[in-house]
Parts: C-alpha cells; structure tokens; sequence
C-alpha cells in the first residue's frame, strides 16, 4: 500500500494523458507475480455528503471494477466519483505498474482506504494480454488538436508579415518542395523557418463586441532560401494547399501538452465563438475556441462544461398559444489546451449532441 507521499507524487502525472486523450490504451502489459494489496478497513458510510471539496464516491460505486476495451477515463471516473474531475485525487499507482500512464482492458480497479480518504489501485495479477502490433493504441483523430499550432493574433502582426506573391510558374497552389516569392521580408536571411498561415477571421466577443484577436488557419512552414526586397522561400511541409497572400509569421513558444488537468475560476463562463475545421458543428475530438483567455484566469488544462441554450416550444394546452422557454442542457465538456490573452482553443472530451457556436461554456 502506498504512503501519503507516494500518492502525492503520483497525482500529478498519473493522470494527464489518459484525460486529455480520454482513453484506455490496449497494450501488453508486464505480468510481474504481484503480491495482492492489504485492504485497510472500509469506514462507514456517510450520512451526508462531506462539506468539504473534493473527491467523494457515488452511493452505489462499487468495490471494484473491470476495465472494458474502450472505456475513457472519464466513464470510469463516473463508476466511482460523483465529480468525475477529482479522479487524479484518488488514483494511486502499485509500484509494480511499469507505466503509470497506462490501464489496460482487464485491469481490476479497487476502491482501498487510507486515511479515511478513498483511493482507487490496479489489482494486479497474472494474465496475457494479446495485441496486434499493427494496431494503434488509441485513434489518431484524438490527437488532430494537438498537431497543429494554433495561432491567434492582432491585425497589425498578420498586415505586417511577409506573404506569397507568386510562385516560379504561373500555378496558384503550392505545396511541400515548391519555391514561392515572398514580399515584405527585408530582415529574412537565408534558413529563418516561418510558419506559413492564411487568416481566418477576426474573433469577435459575441456579447461585448469586443475584438478578441485574428484567428489562422495552419498551412505548413517555410524556409527562406534567399533574401532581399522579393525573397525566395521554399515550403518545407504542408497541412494544406498554400495560396498567394498567405502569411509568414514567426514561430511563437511550443505549447506545453504536458498539464495538469483541473477546474476554471469559479463562476466563469463564456461561448464557443469558433469551429476549428468545420462549418457548423463539431463532436467528440474536435477543437472550438471560446471567448475566454489568460486575462480571465483560463490555463491550459482546464475543463469547462458544454451547454446547450434550450429551444422554445408551444405550450399546446395553454388557451393563448403561449411560447416557453426550454431550459439549457449540458451536452458535453471541452479541455482548453492552447491559450491565449483573450480567447482559447479547447478540444471536445465528452458530447452527447453536436456543438455548434454558441454553446456556453461554465464551470463544471
């Protein structure tokens, strides 16, 4: 069993990729002769909810449960907790788990007390686990977010950047081995590595009108062969086809995709106020802006929760045909993982309906 400290240790780390993929890996696993743990003693059950934060089990949450191929993170924590996004307070890992970022279908999760605080472990013990090496631990559309470099950023930045005038043919598309003429880059010297971008649109704040920043959509990179009043730069990857006027806009920080997952500030709320990639709706694995950044206390890590404005219906007893107003439904929840001063980019963990722009976003 382990101490506080080691639980303490884990906590941090235990945790971050199963949530932010949502996902039990299907791996082979080691098969060490494990001894099994000691169960502490189970205290009574609690008549009231404990007043104070954190994690607290479900009335009906078992005393152990099976992994299934296919489960997330976040259904097991729903078995076990009544606040799902407590889970890293509860998990602990046995020192004989090789990697503790990692559960596998057949694992036998168990709720053991310490302290009087309940904590969740891997019963360990021997058994094959089979794997088609061909196979992907877990699908690559959970990771599209995560591959492109989201940039938002203020119009003089984007009309200042060096852009594509034309290429050495007469084409208007290029792509990855092509050269391309690029005009407004004096200082560009011969190697600097620019990200290639094409504008978006202007984010607007839909409530205050504000205007959050210019919005881009990643083309690829590009490499300066040769400078001068027109340079020459070749397109050294692509994620899209490159047309005249994209941008050259210089790299920013690497996001950091290691973080801690956690809760906003209480009491805020916000709006989705862009699709990444789509045209009127997104799901599960899908990225969405919302009006909410830096300024406002968001951090990458954060989990919101989706809601749904209710629709309006006709009352069809009511003699004056009156129209009511539907109550909000949660439909979803939305991590952030790239932010910005005023507004971030957060990717869809859980939905239960299509999000479209508008839905709000507020704490958990």
């Amino acid at each position: 069993m382990l101490d506080a400290r080691a639980a303490a240790s884990v906590r941090h780390t235990a945790v971050v990729v199963l949530l932010a993929l949502g996902l039990v890996a299907c791996a082979t696993a080691p098969e060490p002769a494990a001894p099994e743990p000691v169960l502490a003693p189970e205290p009574p059950a609690a008549t009231a909810p404990d007043p104070a934060p954190g994690p607290v089990l479900r009335p009906a949450a078992p005393t152990q449960y099976v992994v299934q191929e296919g489960d997330t993170l976040w259904s097991i924590a729903n078995v076990f907790l009544r606040d799902p996004w407590y889970w890293s307070e509860i998990w602990l890992v046995n020192p004989q788990v090789r990697n503790p970022h990692l559960i596998y279908p057949g694992d036998v999760l168990s709720i053991h007390f310490i302290d009087g605080r309940p904590h969740v472990m891997v019963d360990l013990g021997p058994r094959i686990r089979i794997e088609a090496l061909d196979e992907e631990p877990f699908p690559i559309a959970a990771l599209q977010p995560f591959m492109f470099r989201a940039r938002v950023v203020d119009e003089e930045t984007l009309a200042q950047a060096p852009y594509i005038v034309a290429a050495q043919d007469e084409r208007v598309l290029f792509g990855p081995g092509d050269q391309v003429y690029v005009r407004n880059a004096p200082d560009a010297e011969q190697y600097d590595l620019y990200q290639l971008v094409r504008r978006d649109r202007m984010l607007i704040d839909p409530v205050t009108g504000e205007e959050l920043g210019v919005a881009t959509i990643p083309v690829g990179e590009a490499e300066i062969l040769r400078g001068g009043e027109i340079a020459t730069a070749l397109i050294s990857s692509g994620r899209r086809e490159a047309l005249r006027g994209d941008r050259l806009i210089g790299f920013d920080d690497d996001p950091d995709l290691l973080f801690d997952i956690s809760n906003p500030p209480p009491g805020l709320e916000g709006q989705v106020i862009m699709l990444f990639d789509a045209i009127s709706q997104i799901g599960r694995y899908q990225a969405a802006v919302i009006n909410r950044g830096e300024r406002e206390g968001v951090s990458d890590g954060q989990v919101f929760a989706l809601w749904e404005a209710g629709r309006t219906a006709v009352d069809p007893v009511s003699a004056r045909n009156d129209v009511v107003q539907l109550p909000e439904e949660q439909v979803g929840m939305l991590m952030v993982f790239r932010t910005f001063e005023k507004v971030a980019y957060g990717l869809v963990i859980e939905s239960t309906r299509p999000i479209r722009e508008g839905f709000k976003v507020r704490h958990p």
